[in-house]
Parts: structure tokens; sequence; C-alpha cells
């Protein structure tokens, strides 16, 4: 027995090929939204061969950008950092969300690693006093380069995974990353393991997201933290 394990949206294609090239291995995956990519057609019933956990990422986007806007005060322009393969559909609606607080928000797409100094350059050369990085393998892939530089442009920026924020990022929020793999997914290997069959293991979903602000680089930023902010954090780090 196999498991192919896919760590967010952009591997949906893995699972969609794995799905192709068996019907009778299991596959167990992780992405975005396991129902809406349609690589199974029911959550508590999974199709045939293929089960695993729906991490809610993108949901959590506007989320990011409330709280965002809430640690930054008096915040008028920001920036969103978004893969090519982000739907315009929900772009949109973030920037109506944004505009409702009376805030401009731009969307800088990123295709590739290459692209995202300069992305982040135009940001900060516009006036962007905030950056949110939407969930994406992408960018989570250069999370590093991006916090880096967005430190150094003094831009307080916020995460997809509450790790991220420990390892000197602004602020996180979402399910911790060290969580996932260790459960649900762990159980859920687990359970193929032993031989239960993919279709009689329900697609699950995170239950516990953390919001974790890093109030040394606050500091560093220069910016001050609502203390109502940092009371409703699940981790100040200090």
């Amino acid at each position: 027995m196999t498991g192919n394990a896919a760590g967010s949206t952009g591997m949906r294609l893995t699972i969609r090929a794995a799905q192709k090239a068996t019907r009778t291995i299991p596959i167990l995956g992780i992405t975005d939204d396991m129902l809406g990519a349609g690589l199974v057609s029911s959550l508590a019933r999974p199709d045939a061969n293929t089960t695993g956990v729906s991490i809610l990422a993108t949901e959590l986007d506007g989320k990011r950008q409330e709280i965002l806007i809430e640690a930054v005060p008096g915040l008028r322009r920001m920036v969103a950092l978004a893969d090519p393969n982000r739907a315009a559909v929900k772009l949109e609606a973030l920037q109506e969300a944004a505009r409702a607080r009376d805030i401009e928000l731009s969307i800088q797409r990123i295709a590739s690693g290459e692209k995202i100094a300069a992305a982040i350059d135009r940001a900060h050369a516009s006036g962007a006093k905030a950056l949110n990085v939407l969930a994406s393998p992408l960018l989570y892939a250069n999370h590093k380069l991006i916090m880096d530089q967005a430190n150094a442009l003094s831009l307080p920026a916020i995460y997809q995974w509450p790790e991220t924020a420990a390892e000197g990022g602004f602020a996180a929020y979402g399910p911790s990353l060290i969580e996932v793999f260790r459960e649900p997914y762990g159980r859920q290997l687990v359970q193929l393991l032993r031989g239960v069959k993919p279709a009689d293991i329900p697609i699950e979903q995170p239950t516990k997201f953390e919001l974790v602000i890093n109030l040394n680089t606050a500091k560093a930023l220069g910016l001050t933290v609502p203390p109502t902010m940092l009371a409703r954090a699940d981790e100040v780090i200090e």
C-alpha cells in the first residue's frame, strides 16, 4: 500500500495524477479543499481510493486580512501576494472587504520565486504599509525570502502557518503545519496501514487555528500592536 501526500493547493494536480495512474493503491492527500477541487465527491465517504485533509487555507485568507488591518492602526494601503492559480472571485472578495474598511488593497500575482523580490519592492514603493501573504505552496516555499525582505522594508506581514511567525514573521493565523501532519493526517495514515479502505476514512479538516504574533519582530518594525490584539493571540513571541 502506498500513500501520496500532497502539501497544499498546488499539489492537487499531484493527487489528480495519482488518481489517473491507479484506482487501487490508496491515495492520502492534503490540499486546500478536497471536495471543492473535485478530488472527492463526499467528505463523509470519499471516492474509491482517495482520502485526506482539507486545510481550509484559502478560506482563512480573509480572516488573516482582518487581523492584519487590526494589528496595523491607521492602515490605508496594503498588498496581497497571490499565486496565479488563485480564483479571481476570491481576490475580488478580499478587495471588497478592504474597501469596506476604507483601505486600498492591491494584488501582486507571483508566477515564480524569482518574481517575489520585485513584487515586494513594488508594494513598498506604492506606499503599502502591510503585506498579506496568501495561502500558496509557491509562497510558502519562499516564505523565508518573503519574511526577510518584508522585515527589511518594515512591512508587517501575516502568513498562513503559525510556524512562520515563530521563525521571525510578524504574525500568522491558521492551523499548525506540524499538527496537521501529526493529527489528523497521521491518524488517517495509521488507518490506511491497518487496512481500512480510503472510502471508509472521512475527509478531515483542522479544528484548531492559532494566532501567533512575534512581538520582537513588531518592535523591530517600529509597530505597536494594539493590546486587544495581543490579548487575543494564542501565542505572543517576546
